[in-house]
């Protein structure tokens, strides 16, 4: 058992608490033992039950609530408002001392204080730990002042049933009906009727208390809040507190504090959407700017190719250059395409290039690039610049150069390798001193889109250059 609470609290300092804690309420039960004994008295069954109940309450904020505050899944917090109102009620009969209820609200702020921020599905579990924990507190702390019995009974009863009705208001009902015809009145309508039973609650608790001299915090020594309602005259401050403080205090500040949280979550959205639309606008502005650019490319290439021979490799050329052209313009706009049609494209630039260095016999160009069927998706001419880049910087018609190429599949894993020789261009080469927008654009490219789910490596030596990208693609099934 001890073993599986050590793997249960996540770091040193939870299990070092939990077991000072745990010591505490052995101590305190061992103490409380010995006075009874040394008093000649058995040691009854409602003594341990306290003690039990102590313990079962504080595993339960270290076991259940601290995880499930600290949890990303919407639905792990549900059911830690049993726990709040358990050690509430436990509070106020009398089971749990004075000493040990201010432990436990600590115990409660220190996990709100945890808590994961970023859930905002559990904000009523986390506005509900928050007033509980304060509740007791305060209700501790009047114990120690000199104040008017009628404000102890205001803290001890009224308050409790004004934190469910404000809970309930700000993320229950208003949630429900903002959106519907005349919100503004339903919400109102309602909860004047919910003010009404809590002061109908708040009554019952009164009469059962008139007469008696009812302790609600049982302290092991010292102070105890002793209540006595007395006659009926004093239950009519009880019913109006408490109807003045629902009416006049609840009602309007949960809708306060519900439409100024819906303001700051409308900002917030505002905020992001924004900021997509920047990066959706960067995105084009970047498909922009590579487009030109290989179709500049291209036209170079098929004039080149023009001076050396006949329209017989022009005509192929032609032909090249009219299926990147038509995949650029119909295909190119698109988010995601299929991978076979990139290839296609890769292809077809790659034979376009060819068809300039294929007289040259100091030029190397190997290409392993596999023929794919699969139905994997990826974003058009991402693969492209780094190809144009290894033909723009890695060959010379006066000098050796080789480039290779190689494009494997593994499931939905592209792997993509170029690998070129490196030549150093002339004073008067007007692409001298240029870096190429094609590998910059596609760097933020592979950022925007697959932000965790690339590897890029790019390496280089005085005559070499190299590039990997490992890219897991999405499936379209």
């Amino acid at each position: 058992m001890f073993k599986q609470i050590n793997l249960k609290l996540k770091n040193d300092t939870a299990r070092i608490e939990f077991w000072i804690v745990t010591g505490c309420i052995a101590l305190a039960l061992l103490l409380s033992i010995i006075d009874v004994i040394r008093a000649n008295q058995y040691v009854t069954a409602p003594l341990l039950f306290n003690y039990a109940i102590i313990f079962i309450s504080y595993a339960f904020l270290c076991f259940y609530v601290a995880p499930a505050f600290e949890n990303t899944q919407e639905s792990v917090a549900n059911n830690t408002l049993f726990v709040f109102v358990f050690i509430s009620v436990c509070y106020l009969v009398g089971i749990i001392n004075l000493y040990f209820s201010a432990l436990l609200a600590l115990k409660i702020l220190l996990v709100f204080f945890n808590r994961n921020r970023k859930n905002k599905s559990n904000a009523l579990y986390y506005e509900a730990a928050l007033l509980t924990a304060s509740w007791i507190l305060l209700t501790v702390a009047l114990l120690y002042v000199s104040e008017p019995l009628m404000l102890k009974f205001y803290f001890a009863i009224d308050v409790p049933v004004v934190i469910v009705s404000y809970l309930y208001a700000v993320h229950v009902l208003l949630p429900r009906v903002e959106f519907k015809r005349h919100a503004l009145g339903r919400y109102l309508g309602i909860m004047l009727l919910v003010s009404v039973l809590s002061c109908f609650i708040v009554i019952l608790v009164a009469m059962s208390l008139k007469g008696e001299n009812r302790v609600f915090y049982n302290p092991a020594a010292g102070n105890a809040l002793n209540i006595d309602i007395g006659n009926d005259s004093n239950i009519e401050p009880v019913f109006l507190l408490n109807l003045i403080t629902q009416l006049f205090i609840v009602i309007p500040l949960a809708r306060y504090i519900y439409k100024g949280r819906q303001t700051k979550k409308d900002e917030e959205i505002k905020t992001l959407k924004t900021e997509l639309g920047k990066s959706d606008a960067n995105l084009n502005f970047l498909k922009s700017q590579i487009n030109p650019h290989f179709l500049f490319n291209a036209l170079n290439t098929l004039y080149g190719t023009a001076l050396q021979e006949n329209a017989e490799r022009t005509g192929e050329g032609i032909q090249k250059l009219g299926d990147m052209m038509r995949f650029m313009l119909q295909e190119n706009t698109q988010d995601t395409i299929f991978l076979s049609r990139d290839i296609d494209y890769l292809n077809n630039y790659i034979l376009l290039q060819k068809l300039r260095t294929s007289t040259s016999e100091d030029i190397t160009i190997e290409t392993q690039i596999e023929e794919y069927t699969g139905l994997a998706m990826i974003t058009p001419m991402l693969l492209i610049p780094f190809v144009e880049n290894a033909f723009k910087h890695g060959i010379s018609l006066q000098n050796p150069s080789h480039i290779r190429i190689t494009l494997q599949t593994k499931g939905d894993t592209l792997y993509f390798d170029v690998h070129n020789s490196i030549h150093i261009r002339h004073d008067n080469d007007p692409e001298k001193g240029q870096s190429g927008i094609g590998l910059e654009n596609v760097k933020q490219r592979l950022n925007l889109l697959y932000p965790e789910r690339h590897d890029l490596s790019i390496h280089q030596n005085a005559k070499e250059f190299f590039i990997h990208l490992t890219l897991q693609l999405a499936s379209n099934n």
